[in-house]
């Protein structure tokens, strides 16, 4: 496409040099720039891309975008731009061909449950005869293909590029986790989402957002931008949990028909009746005039909501209530979310990719439902992460677990024992000083808590699920808990094949 028509797709506030030129890609990494592509520079939170325009120009970038007046240059063409991130997001959606606009997109948002109920959405879909592009904290997929994943929801030219390749491999719906960090980086500027469902809001990533209000608002951004532009011709829903304390706010952000769902308040979409158990938990799905069984495989009250949530999708997106049930009376779980390490032993061991004080509290309340013997928590707080909800999650640890071992999740810049020690008031709040240890080794912290279980026991690993690394300083090394979970049970005598 030529430059000059392409930044016709954004705000422009300057030009310098020759806009006659062929562009073929884009990119804010400099590191990732190829012949013929633009090169956005986005001033970050940790470095500023403005300071690598020489290294994309070495590149093979023919053209730069900036935000900072100060790196207008008579040796390079350049665009300086209001926003350089809203920019980007406009020029990625151009440069690919605006793939949204010939697929149908799903969006989930929330602080927990995304990865859950955008996989039941996506196997809904395929189990119906639909292709599916889904895009997600464990991994990227378009049908059984699997890509690496670097965030939640990619930077947009991945973004755009990867439903640009749904496309070409004839999918017909992406399936996407929203973060609030997407929503507030402009990642998603110019997809047209089609269907925006929101799980839950409680107390995450307050070191980006200023305050829970900064998080809703940012949350809210998929919900208001429902309807805006649009130039497909089918229509737009906002599926909402109704039993959250923030659905009103958000249903006041959106112009597009509401579908509801919960298990308290009335609601569209609503389970009565629900029991739990080991095996997995049931529920009467009340839909319309309609009253149907539902018996999953998944354990907890939170997968409740998650399979309600995707139930709303499949209506909405035309496929019958008995199909959907036919599909999610199938599914028997999902990569680190409430994942069993040894199924069918007598010692139980769970791996949960909980790491905010909500998600932690509905993990160990599902174990309670069926633990006979003693509940033993391992659990950690993330580094250069809302310090604020350490010691919440240590209250919540120390609460519901008899005994806790207090270890590192993902230390990254900070000390380990640092962490440890913002835990431990909340944890002795909960539960008083006599129940916990502490053990900033991981592999030693999940040996220990394995090494202390009996029969009837049951051992929760929480905070990293499906991860298969931890990051400690600047390093990034191999390590997942379901495989040192496993080898602890095997060297205690405690596996069963």
């Amino acid at each position: 496409m030529n430059l000059r028509e392409l930044i016709s797709y954004t705000e422009v506030v300057a030009v310098g040099g020759n806009l006659n030129k062929e562009v073929m890609a884009i990119s804010n990494d400099s590191k990732e720039v190829l012949s013929n592509a633009v090169f956005v520079a986005v001033s970050g939170y940790k470095t500023d891309g403005h300071h690598f325009i020489v290294d994309a120009l070495k590149g093979g970038a023919v053209a730069v975008i900036i935000e900072n007046s100060a790196f207008q240059s008579d040796t390079y063409t350049w665009i300086q731009v209001k926003s350089s991130r809203k920019a980007l997001g406009d020029l990625s959606n151009i440069i690919y061909g605006q793939p949204s606009q010939s697929l149908n997109i799903i969006g989930v948002t929330g602080t927990n449950g995304k990865t859950t109920t955008t996989n039941l959405i996506a196997r809904i879909l395929e189990d119906n005869g639909h292709i599916v592009g889904l895009i997600g904290t464990i991994h990227n997929r378009i049908g059984k293909e699997i890509i690496p994943v670097r965030h939640t929801t990619p930077e947009a030219p991945e973004l755009q590029k990867y439903f640009k390749v749904c496309l070409e491999k004839n999918a017909d719906y992406g399936v996407m986790e929203v973060s609030s960090h997407a929503l507030e980086l402009h990642r998603i500027r110019g997809t047209e989402v089609d269907v925006g469902v929101f799980t839950n809001l409680t107390q995450e990533h307050l070191d980006f957002h200023r305050d829970m209000e900064g998080y809703l608002t940012s949350k809210g951004k998929l919900f208001s931008s429902l309807g805006c532009n649009a130039k497909k011709k089918r229509r737009k829903f906002a599926i909402l949990n109704i039993d959250d304390q923030y659905e009103k706010e958000l249903e006041d952000m959106t112009s597009v028909p509401i579908i509801t769902y919960g298990i308290i308040n009335e609601a569209d979409v609503k389970a009565n009746d629900v029991k739990s158990s080991s095996q997995g938990v049931e529920y009467t799905l009340k839909y319309t005039n309609q009253e149907i069984p539902v018996k999953l495989k998944l354990r907890g009250r939170f997968n409740v909501y998650n399979s309600l949530a995707a139930i709303a999708v499949g209506l909405v997106e035309g496929i019958s209530v008995e199909n959907i049930i036919s599909t999610l009376e199938k599914i028997t779980g999902i990569p680190g979310r409430f994942e069993s390490v040894n199924k069918g032993n007598e010692y139980v061991v769970i791996v949960d990719y909980c790491h905010t004080p909500d998600s932690l509290e509905k993990c160990l309340k599902t174990a309670r439902e069926f633990v006979q013997g003693q509940l033993i928590t391992v659990f950690g707080c993330g580094g250069d992460r809302d310090r604020s909800k350490r010691p919440i999650m240590g209250e919540v640890a120390g609460r519901l677990s008899d005994y806790c071992i207090v270890t590192s999740d993902n230390p990254r810049s900070e000390n380990p024992e640092a962490i440890i020690n913002d835990i431990i008031p909340g944890l002795e709040k909960g539960a008083g000083s006599n129940s916990y240890l502490r053990n900033s080794e991981r592999r030693e912290a999940i040996f220990k808590a394995i090494e202390k279980a009996n029969p009837q026991d049951v051992v929760i690993i929480a905070g990293k699920g499906h991860e298969d690394y931890q990051i400690i300083g600047t390093q990034t090394l191999h390590f997942d808990d379901r495989e040192v979970a496993k080898e602890a049970l095997v060297k205690t005598g405690k596996w069963k094949e």
